[in-house]
């Protein structure tokens, strides 16, 4: 295992504990201001780092790609800032009351657009 997929790793435990502990310790929806920034932040990043390992997983397995270990880190993890950013933006719709479905299609379709056009 390369060291920065180690990083990544370490980075996906760390920050779904952190997630983990904002979610039962501190209640973010009645708490104070800092409780909500601190459940979005973890939320981003544990979302971020999981769903760029899991990309770093899926791209290895298809075959007809000929990625080296760089080219395909850096796309799984724009693609997994893309994902994050995504999921936190509807999270902060449900929390202002402003989700529907189609808004959280809207949403996810935009992210998947820039991905469609960021793709070479």
């Amino acid at each position: 295992m390369n060291s920065l997929l180690f990083g990544i790793s370490i980075a996906a435990i760390l920050s779904t504990t952190s997630l983990l502990i904002v979610l039962l310790r501190v209640s973010p929806l009645l708490a104070p201001v800092q409780a909500l920034s601190a459940f979005f932040i973890s939320v981003f990043l544990s979302i971020s780092t999981l769903a760029t390992l899991l990309f770093i997983l899926l791209w290895k397995h298809v075959p007809h790609l000929n990625w080296d270990t760089g080219t395909l880190t850096s796309i799984a993890f724009r693609q997994g800032v893309f994902l994050g950013t995504a999921t936190t933006i509807l999270i902060g719709f449900h929390v202002l009351g402003l989700l529907n479905w189609w808004i959280a299609v809207l949403i996810y379709g935009v992210f998947l657009l820039v991905e469609t056009a960021l793709e070479h």
